[in-house]
């Protein structure tokens, strides 16, 4: 209206209509106080609580410090210091030792160590045999077994039995002492086509008892499949044997990957397990060495031949193990 005192043209600086709104009715009242800072500049901290008493200012903001800006660079530098605290006092205190320089030279000769590569890596090259023989013939049998021991119903109960016997008894009995008893064992009975090679019988001793472990891995995974997929595959007229093969292994070999490829890292450390037939692997013919010189470095060079090995396939089971869960939990979103 005009004449009107709380009225103000548009774009002018003025504010008293937010104070005439909040005053009494009739314009008897006093006229209420803006609010300090209602009208926010450009710059100002809007991450200011409202309880705070502070005025706010145009070039009043949050200011990041060094370690805010590089998150990832303290937890870095921690992990570095205290690694090398943990190292450095491990390597003072095997240094300290009156007896290191004697240690040094049975254990890390260098002459040693080059004398004796040679014949430890001619050697390694059979573990790498036996360690191939052994996975190839692990997975059909652990297979085997576990498809007897999964079977259903009373007809197929001397396989079930069977499959339990096997695994109970090659579970229970320690690698070393499978090995011994196959290696000298059976060949003493010089039975006609029986082979005596120590090395037939440290892949067979290695087959039996890492198929035990790996059938229950085996097993471990059929029974995960929900009981559904079965009901499923015998609805569409399957029987038992196929509605295994079509609708429950795949799925159960899928889950028990992980697992599997960690047995197979520790099998081919246990193939060095077969020298105590005389098998010249690296582990015996470090063995030769150190019979011959009374110098231990030989066994350090056949350590070396295993860690190559053994911690590039730790890695790659780490990084596969890593890659499946995220997968998975990708499909369950």
């Amino acid at each position: 209206m005009p004449g009107s005192s709380g009225q103000s043209k548009l774009g002018g600086p003025e504010t008293t209509g937010s104070a005439e709104a909040g005053s009494s009715p009739g314009g008897s009242g006093p006229p209420a106080k803006p609010v300090q800072g209602s009208r926010l500049g450009e710059g100002d901290d809007l991450d200011r609580p409202l309880s705070d008493p502070r005025p706010l200012r145009a070039d009043d903001r949050q200011t990041e410090g060094f370690w805010e800006s590089h998150p990832s660079l303290k937890p870095t530098l921690i992990a570095a210091v205290s690694t090398l605290i943990v190292f450095g006092a491990a390597a003072w205190l095997i240094a300290s030792s009156p007896n290191w320089p004697a240690v040094r030279e049975q254990f890390f000769n260098a002459d040693d160590f080059a004398k004796s590569w040679p014949d430890v890596v001619r050697g390694f090259w059979r573990n790498l045999e036996m360690f191939f023989f052994s996975m190839v013939a692990i997975p059909p049998l652990a297979l085997a077994i576990a498809l007897a021991r999964s079977l259903r119903g009373p007809a197929f109960y001397p396989f079930r039995l069977l499959a339990t016997a096997f695994t109970d008894v090659m579970r229970g009995i320690p690698l070393i002492l499978l090995i011994l008893l196959l290696g000298f064992g059976l060949p003493a009975l010089q039975l006609p086509g029986l082979p005596n090679s120590g090395m037939f019988w440290g892949v067979a001793a290695l087959t039996l008892s890492y198929s035990a472990y790996t059938a229950e891995i085996f097993r471990s995974g059929i029974d995960a499949v929900p009981e559904s997929q079965r009901a499923s595959a015998r609805s569409l007229g399957l029987s038992q044997l196929q509605a295994m093969r079509f609708a429950i292994l795949p799925q159960a070999v899928r889950n028990v990957i992980p697992a599997l490829m960690n047995t197979v890292v520790s099998l081919q450390k246990d193939v060095a397990l077969v020298s105590v037939l005389g098998v010249r692997d690296a582990v015996r013919e470090a063995q030769i060495y150190t019979s011959r010189t009374f110098n231990y470095t030989s066994y350090i060079a056949a350590t070396v031949l295993f860690l190559l090995i053994s911690i590039p396939l730790t890695r790659f089971v780490d990084w596969y193990a890593a890659r499946d869960r995220a997968t998975r939990s990708e499909q369950q979103q």
